[in-house]
């Protein structure tokens, strides 16, 4: 029998060299999860601040729940949180498996439809945190974001308090003209306005939706060129969304602007 003393060094090299490759991989995987446990297990459970994640085909319920339900405060999409405090993120799904991830921030938590998970999260840096689902939900999975905007203490509590005020009465006539528009069109089949007769949970809550940076889950900036495109046709924005078409005449749809854009 002949024997390749060349080639049985080179194996021999190379189920080594897989080896240590094995060893090094499995050992900063440990060390990232040692840090990342410590930095989760470092977070005090002391007076958190309690937010409810609901995901949707392709967007993010967010509720800071209260036990006076006049208090609750229901918005979309855009997440406040406290500097320095600690945060428990209360999850779950209305339709399919979404996954809840703020890279910067925290790891993954699955949102499961008919049962609640639970994340921990303490942001320490005031600014502005994406967000992004990580689990394929269906079409318009990429375009189903978030952001967390960290403030501080004072901050977070001036925007939480005006949250919980239900929408002020128009002033200006066109913005008058809106809420007609809104209340005679498909918008109050769908959306919530608190402090008028739109109560639908079918699609976000817009009671404050003009304090917002971005709309359509952080698809497009809330500006009013934006906002009309979006309303007008979405499916040219996110094919197969639940947002129907609205194709307003155009005094219609400045007046339903000029409505929305006053929601501050």
């Amino acid at each position: 029998m002949l024997k390749n003393p060349a080639g049985e060094r080179g194996a021999f090299i190379a189920v080594h060299s897989a080896l240590l490759i094995t060893i090094f991989t499995l050992f900063v995987v440990l060390v990232m999860s040692i840090v990342t446990g410590a930095k989760v297990g470092g977070i005090s459970s002391k007076n958190p601040v309690t937010i409810q994640i609901t995901g949707h085909q392709w967007w993010w319920e967010v509720t800071y729940p209260n036990s006076q339900a006049d208090q609750t405060v229901i918005t979309a999409n855009e997440i406040h949180v406290p500097v320095g405090t600690p945060v428990v993120v209360l999850t779950s799904s209305a339709d399919v498996i979404h996954s809840f991830w703020a890279p910067n921030i925290n790891g993954k938590r699955d949102l499961l439809p008919g049962y609640q998970n639970a994340v921990w999260m303490q942001v320490d840096k005031p600014g502005i945190y994406r967000g992004q689902c990580a689990e394929f939900c269906g079409y318009q999975h990429a375009h189903m974001g978030f952001e967390i905007v960290a403030q501080s203490t004072e901050e977070f509590s001036k925007w939480l308090e005006q949250q919980r005020k239900p929408a002020e009465p128009p002033r200006d006539p066109d913005a008058a003209q809106g809420l007609q528009v809104f209340m005679s069109h498909a918008c109050v089949m769908c959306h919530t306005i608190r402090g008028t007769d739109a109560g639908s949970r079918m699609g976000p809550d817009l009671t404050h939706i003009a304090s917002r940076h971005m709309i359509a889950a952080e698809t497009l900036p809330n500006t009013r060129g934006a906002l009309a495109g979006w309303i007008v046709d979405p499916q040219s924005t996110k094919p197969g969304s639940q947002m129907a078409a609205n194709p307003l005449p155009p005094d219609d749809l400045n007046a339903l602007i000029a409505y929305l854009q006053s929601l501050q």
